[in-house]
């Protein structure tokens, strides 16, 4: 197989000049395939020195299928190229609303997978997601809600920044997915198929090789006028009987084996894989294998896909003669069993590691194109950070903030006026933890934390289906929380306006009572809040602490410098707000 141009420069050209190409083969096929027809008529009814030029022609017919569909894949990778162009500034503009959103990996109850825009308009996953199956997409997802492991994210890190220094490689990967995958046809239903073995049928072997035999030599005597022309009807007959016990195996495997689009996309995927040299345990290690070291995967692939295209095409108006006078299917049966007998149940797990290879390739070409850069860091407990910035927000417009929490301060109180930055910081932090266990950079200029589990109360809303309002939602997110703290896990949570759906007198009382219930135990915490009451626990607990954000206010506007700040907010901005929303005030 030639190999395909992943150069994105001068596409437009290129395009152009391969389309012309494919115009001009795609016309001299026409005719090939006429001139085959014509030979084969001749064959039969003139004589069987036609048959010389027939066999030429099926030769320069296959040969001319073959460049065409060659020149057809690389026009698809350029086009995706184009679109992958596209997508990438797209996303690097934070323009997001024609990606997949992943809303049916949303879930309330994840313990952040909610709160911190994983999933959903505008979400990490759009960002991130450059799968093509839903087993790759299903995998990205799992990963993105998967709990805290900081061995496991140490594996990753190494393997995702050695994918980002290879930007030929991940251009090829998902130039390849985005031309040719199709889910066209069930890949589990396939991959059982193939786990099953096939009941031999060893006297098969014998006429599998007599059909083709057979079938020459009464073309020759009947042409040459030795056997009467009826023996034709007789021979077709017999052969009925034997193709009809092969029938219903071929026929399952057409409807099991993948569709072209399918297995050219892993056989090309394959090609792309065994090219490359990793070094990281992890790449090394998730590299799909044949038992014999001399025979590559891509090569098992390309051998189904060529018993796949005869299998499903055996209703072809051209095969139909030929396996009549041939029993070309006994010998399709004969070579399937003996591939799947031999490499069956090795292929059944190629799909599910390059599905593992679809999510790295997103990873690793998020690293590459968007990614932070920012350094880990190690820390014992709690978390800690330098220059820590939003990925979901435009690089130019973000605010960074440092940040630091260990086990000297369990809860730190955030007080803040309207619209300053409190929620906004919060899911700074809970989502640049979540790009650190996925193997990622930071957005950061450093940032660590220790071995905890992340979660989360900011999005808590109302349910008319099950009866349940918000206030009750955030109590039921609470005491998941309680729980876990109190079962001795060690968790960092972020909890967004403590009790907001209460009168002021029990919110302060209840968040009094919660940070007390808590604060010596192993976890960590943050609690943004509009109670300023509250800000005088700093001084009658020892591990608590108070930090905030600021606005300034001037006569028809506020404004923020989103900052950081030790120390309670001095000063609120929700009067002035309602002034400039229209709402006056009687003196």
């Amino acid at each position: 197989m030639k190999e395909f141009d992943f150069s994105s420069e001068q596409l437009s050209d290129k395009l152009s000049k391969l389309k012309s190409k494919t115009a001009s083969l795609s016309i001299l096929r026409v005719f090939s395939f006429f001139g085959l027809i014509g030979f084969f008529v001749l064959s039969l009814s003139e004589s069987p020195i036609w048959f010389i030029l027939f066999f030429g022609t099926v030769a320069g017919f296959v040969y001319l299928i073959s460049s065409y569909n060659q020149l057809k894949d690389q026009e698809a990778i350029y086009s995706s190229l184009e679109k992958m162009k596209a997508s990438r500034d797209l996303r690097k503009s934070r323009s997001l609303k024609s990606f997949d959103p992943g809303l049916e990996f949303q879930s309330k109850s994840h313990p952040f997978s909610n709160d911190l825009d994983l999933f959903g308009d505008h979400s990490l996953f759009q960002l991130l997601n450059h799968t093509v199956s839903q087993e790759g997409k299903y995998k990205l997802a799992s990963l993105l809600n998967s709990d805290f492991d900081l061995k496991k994210t140490a594996a990753f890190r190494e393997a995702i920044d050695e994918l980002s220094t290879k930007p030929g490689f991940l251009q090829a990967m998902e130039s390849i997915g985005m031309s040719f995958y199709r889910d066209e046809k069930s890949i589990h239903s396939w991959i059982n198929w193939l786990k099953t073995d096939e009941v031999e049928k060893s006297w098969i072997k014998l006429f599998a090789v007599l059909g083709p035999i057979g079938g020459i030599i009464l073309t020759v005597l009947a042409n040459l006028g030795m056997i009467p022309a009826g023996f034709y009807g007789i021979w077709v007959l017999i052969g009925m009987g034997f193709l009809g016990v092969v029938f219903g195996s071929l026929k399952k495997a057409g409807e099991e084996i993948p569709s072209r689009n399918q297995l050219k996309t892993f056989r090309y995927w394959l090609l792309e894989l065994e090219k490359q040299e990793f070094k990281s345990d992890l790449l090394r290690n998730s590299l799909p294998r044949s038992s014999d070291s001399s025979t590559k995967p891509s090569i098992l692939l390309e051998e189904l896909d060529r018993l796949g295209l005869w299998i499903q095409n055996r209703l072809n108006l051209l095969y139909i003669p030929l396996n009549l006078f041939f029993w070309t299917d006994l010998l399709l049966y004969v070579r399937l069993s003996k591939w799947k007998k031999n490499h069956g149940k090795l292929v059944s797990e190629f799909p599910e590691q390059l599905a593992f290879w679809e999510m790295l390739i997103s990873l690793g070409t998020f690293q590459y194109e968007l990614g932070g850069k920012g350094e880990i860091i190690n820390v014992e407990k709690g978390i800690r950070g330098l220059e820590i910035a939003h990925p979901l927000l435009k690089p130019e417009i973000a605010v960074s903030n440092d940040f630091s929490q260990d086990s000297s301060t369990s809860i730190i109180l955030l007080t803040g006026s309207n619209m300053s930055g409190k929620t906004t910081f919060m899911r700074t932090l809970g989502i640049n933890c979540v790009l650190v266990n996925l193997g990622l950079r930071p957005f950061a200029a450093q940032f660590g934390f220790g071995n905890f589990q992340l979660y989360t109360s900011m999005r808590n809303t109302d349910n008319l289906g099950e009866s349940v309002s918000s206030f009750y939602a955030e109590l039921s997110r609470i005491k998941l929380v309680i729980d876990r703290i109190e079962a001795g896990e060690e968790i960092f949570f972020l909890l967004d306006e403590i009790l907001k759906g209460t009168n002021t007198e029990d919110r302060i009382a209840g968040s009094e009572a919660l940070i007390r219930q808590v604060v010596d135990t192993k976890a960590l915490g943050i609690i943004s809040t509009h109670d300023i009451e509250l800000a005088d626990l700093e001084n009658r607990i020892s591990k608590v602490k108070n930090f905030s954000f600021h606005s300034e206010i001037h006569d028809q506007s506020i404004d923020f410098d989103y900052k950081l700040k030790e120390g309670a907010c001095p000063s609120f901005n929700a009067h002035k707000l309602m002034e400039l929303m229209g709402i006056r005030f009687q003196n």
